[in-house]
């Protein structure tokens, strides 16, 4: 019998049915570093030729993003083109370096592995390397942690540089409504510095933070950006010592170089307060008086734990659906008879027009979550136990988020006044209404 042998070359699903490779770029710029010499369209229009002109590859796009950092998640055109692997429409991916990729080792190594998955290859051009290759991963790993030193290296120069200029009280980037920066002094906006003027005034006369947000959206006072200026944000201005003139250096410092996480500087790294660094918006004996009345008030209106004042099973537990507020605890008093429901903060510091969600008797409240719990009768400590939160999406309705990742839907229904009143009661309001209307004609005559 006369043996044959057959050589058969193994093809890709892709290659049978001959479809073209789908290939697509990614490049990055930094202005500060190499814009001069491979600026963002330079690189966009090589990637382009490169694709378009070889046999076998469909341009599947180009995707950049210009002077930004490294990090991934603050690069919108490199979320897009992984959006776009992960929705199978890329087969490979051109970049110039790993550098220009990602500079934090974990970031490159997840992607990368990521990408491996979905069978997507990435050829970065300098180091010549492709990642579904089989030594891919080691080079890549080995790459990508020289690629995050040099990333640190460049944040400890800019560290360096900042720190000399705190030394001499210089501020490094300051964007603060009611000044703008020009060069290492601040300059006041002369009608931005109106406004804070204004709400210092307002705030020494006694104004309380309801009063001052309605005053200032029925001036309809702007911020920088058109949106309404919160009264909250303009407090934390006046007692900013920027107004006096002064500077405190270094309140906040960058603890990671590649995920850059500003944390607040609680003495881990030294300040500097510098006197008279600029022109100021408030008088400091005005500021002085400002700082002593937020102390007065703080005194008077401590937490409810620090000023040992009764909290409720259902405080900070109830969420509006319709605004995102709280509800708060209201009790009122009706002669000998005492009522006690819960209402959106919204609807109670600014009334109906802004928020429109109906109050809920607290008696309703506890019956709801003893049916929530399975319960017999509400039961405070098995409440807090077993319950995270507590949803009003719409009028009649409350969802008990539980503490098992399960929820709840109750619904419930308040009965009329009109229903509870007795003959007695319905005889009395009768007789107040006729000799209202007496007294009132009588008056007329």
């Amino acid at each position: 019998m006369k043996r044959t042998i057959e050589n058969i070359t193994p093809t890709t699903v892709r290659e049978a049915i001959f479809c073209p490779k789908r290939v697509a770029s990614y490049a990055r710029v930094s202005l500060a570093k190499d814009a001069m010499l491979h600026s963002l369209s330079a690189q966009v229009s090589h990637y382009s030729a490169l694709i378009q002109k070889r046999r076998g590859w469909q341009y599947a796009g180009v995707y950049a993003d210009e002077a930004i950092s490294g990090t991934k998640n603050r690069r919108k055109g490199f979320q897009r083109m992984l959006d776009d692997c992960r929705a199978g429409k890329i087969d490979m991916i051109l970049t110039k370096s790993i550098s220009r990729f990602a500079r934090n080792t974990v970031t490159t190594l997840q992607t990368i592995r990521e990408l491996r998955a979905l069978g997507v290859d990435v050829f970065f051009e300098e180091q010549n390397i492709h990642t579904l290759g089989c030594e891919g991963e080691v080079l890549l790993t080995l790459l990508a942690a020289y690629a995050q030193a040099e990333a640190e290296s460049a944040s400890e120069n800019q560290k360096w540089r900042i720190k000399a200029n705190y030394e001499k009280g210089l501020p490094w980037s300051v964007s603060m409504y009611g000044f703008r920066q020009v060069g290492h002094t601040l300059e006041v906006v002369p009608e931005e510095a109106e406004i804070i003027r204004l709400y210092a005034d307002l705030y020494l006369e006694g104004c309380g933070d309801v009063l001052l947000a309605r005053a200032l959206e029925k001036a309809g006072v702007r911020g920088r950006r058109g949106g309404i200026m919160r009264a909250n944000v303009l407090k934390g201005l006046v007692f900013n010592e920027k107004m006096v003139g002064d500077l405190l250096l270094q309140k906040t410092y960058i603890d990671d170089p590649i995920e850059k996480n500003v944390v607040v500087n609680r003495g881990e790294r030294p300040q500097y307060y510098v006197q008279g660094s600029h022109e100021p918006i408030l008088d400091r004996e005005t500021w002085e008086r400002i700082l002593a009345e937020r102390d007065r008030r703080a005194d008077k209106f401590l937490p409810l734990e620090s000023r040992g004042r009764k909290t409720y099973p259902f405080t900070g537990k109830i969420t509006c659906g319709k605004c995102g507020a709280r509800f708060r605890r209201k009790t009122v008093h009706d002669g000998d008879k005492c009522r006690v429901f819960w209402m959106c903060h919204t609807f109670n510091s600014k009334g109906k027009a802004h928020c429109n969600a109906r109050q809920i008797p607290e008696g309703i409240l506890k019956d709801a979550a003893a049916s929530a719990l399975g319960l017999p009768a509400f039961d405070g400590e098995r409440f807090k136990e077993a319950v995270i939160e507590i949803r009003v999406p719409v009028a009649g309705a409350l969802i008990f988020l539980m503490r098992g990742g399960t929820e709840i839907r109750v619904e419930w229904e308040n009965k009329s006044r009109r229903h509870s009143w007795t003959p007695a009661m319905r005889e009395k309001a009768r007789a107040d209404a006729l000799r209202g209307h007496q007294m009132r004609e009588g008056a007329i005559r």
